[in-house]
């Protein structure tokens, strides 16, 4: 096979559609990850222990189903020499996807304390549904960027494109439902999710263009499947992943980032409330504050990285600066300096984002090599179920440390002991910050890819055909 065959250039306009399915990811989950918790222990009522036990139940969920969805889809099916191997799954997995959101804020009416635990039986079934559509959807989506985009030039290009418009994509979610909910209103919920599914569809649409792969990319996943014997089964293949040093440290360092930026996205609106003593509204402006520095910053990590061609660097240089930004929002309580210290906390936050997708693509690269077998799907899995358990990281920390310091679930400000607002400022910032400083020193003792060994295996990888 020849090169100009490996390589397919891809026009702009496509690569900004298939960015678009980032804006709809980064949409959809920020708003999911910064109102779930705190609807149902603020706004429902439930006690804090309570919705972190079923939090941890779809954590757990959460994170085992994304590599399954890998495994059993990273394989040919009846539609794929028609419709490809990723794009089928994009959008069988993305329209029940977005529907599905709005059960999460349509709770049995029932009384939160008598009660609480049939609505800690729907918080488990609409969240686990919720997010095993959001599996199938963001897998597939994610193991298209490496299948895609084959050279080291292009995939900068195209993270360069998608990175912003992801950035967009968290700002309308950060933006958008605190203009329509009431804290102390479930209804304003279920308005803000029926505006939010509109808004999905449409941003669903605008991106399926850039799902599609090119017949290139199909004839040869098809042809080099031919000469696959069998496929390697489940346990195993996340035991040869987790060999590779490169995947094990990326993955670790993913999870302790994905804990971070989960569990500052989660106290948002806990730190409106009950630490700024703002209106709902003040919420976009906090989120929006570090997503301004995250859209000024992500193009340029995207010309550093370019400039030193060099991953490792980059990522370590951005996870360093994220990590000592994260420091200072612990100190502060007053609407102003908060905005400031989140705009500077967006510029680590924007080259972090910027590196993922190139250092994983490199790392992924590695195991082709090692492997000789194409198995993105089946690291995207892997990479999605170990970053998940963030998610499960942050339902600790929340129930135990609200429990801990006394909150009082459903209570406005005035209910409040002064312990109370201490504790969401420790897992507003001390939390994420001390986790991201432990990330950091593991990528930087043990990551070893280097821009030499990147090249090289770039260079097997055209020499295998795959």
């Amino acid at each position: 096979m020849e090169q100009e065959d490996i390589f397919v250039d891809h026009s702009m306009l496509n690569i900004a559609s298939y960015g678009f399915g980032k804006f709809l990811n980064e949409f959809m989950d920020m708003a999911f990850t910064s109102l779930t918790y705190f609807f149902y222990v603020r706004t429902v009522g439930v006690e804090p222990l309570i919705v972190g036990l079923a939090t941890i139940i779809f954590a757990i969920w959460n994170a085992v189903n994304d590599p399954l969805v890998g495994y059993l889809t990273n394989r040919p099916f009846k539609f794929t020499k028609k419709w490809g191997r990723r794009f089928p799954w994009i959008v069988i997995g993305g329209i029940p996807w977005i529907l599905s959101y709005i059960l999460v804020f349509t709770p049995p009416n029932v009384d939160p304390q008598s009660d609480a635990w049939i609505i800690f039986i729907w918080f488990i079934f609409s969240t686990c549904l919720y997010d095993t559509f959001n599996s199938i959807f963001f897998v597939n989506f994610a193991s298209l960027f490496p299948d895609k985009f084959r050279s080291v030039k292009e995939r900068r290009k195209a993270t360069g494109i998608q990175t912003p418009i992801g950035i967009f994509g968290v700002a309308l979610g950060a933006i958008l439902p605190p203009l329509i909910i009431d804290y102390a209103d479930s209804t304003s919920f279920i308005i803000q999710a029926g505006v939010m599914i509109i808004v999905g569809f449409m941003i669903f649409f605008i991106s399926i263009p850039g799902y599609r792969e090119d017949q290139v990319t199909i004839d040869r996943y098809l042809d080099k499947h031919k000469d696959v014997d069998e496929r390697v089964p489940f346990f195993k293949s996340l035991k040869i992943a987790l060999k590779q040093q490169p995947f094990l440290i990326f993955i670790i360092t993913y999870t302790l980032y994905r804990t971070l930026v989960i569990s500052i996205q989660a106290s948002v609106p806990f730190v409106v409330e009950f630490v700024l003593a703002e209106e709902e509204e003040f919420q976009t402006f906090l989120s929006g504050g570090f997503l301004v520095g995250a859209l000024i910053s992500s193009p340029i990590w995207a010309m550093l990285a370019n400039k030193t061609n060099n991953n490792r660097k980059i990522m370590l240089i951005t996870s360093t600066l994220l990590t000592i930004f994260t420091v200072p929002l612990f100190f502060l309580n007053s609407a102003i300096p908060m905005v400031i210290a989140v705009i500077i906390w967006g510029f680590g936050l924007g080259g972090f984002w910027t590196m993922i997708a190139p250092v994983l693509a490199d790392v992924i690269d590695e195991s082709i090599v090692k492997t000789h077998r194409r198995e993105e799907g089946i690291y995207n899995g892997f990479q999605q179920f170990f970053g998940r358990l963030a998610v499960l990281l942050q339902a600790l920390s929340f129930s135990v440390i609200q429990t801990l310091t006394n909150f009082k679930e459903g209570q406005p400000l005035e209910a409040q002991p002064h312990s109370a607002i201490i504790g969401i400022q420790v897992h507003f910032a001390l939390i994420p910050a001390y986790v991201m400083l432990i990330g950091t020193l593991i990528f930087w003792n043990w990551y070893k890819l280097s821009p030499d060994r990147v090249t090289e295996n770039q260079l097997k990888v055209i020499e295998l055909g795959l």
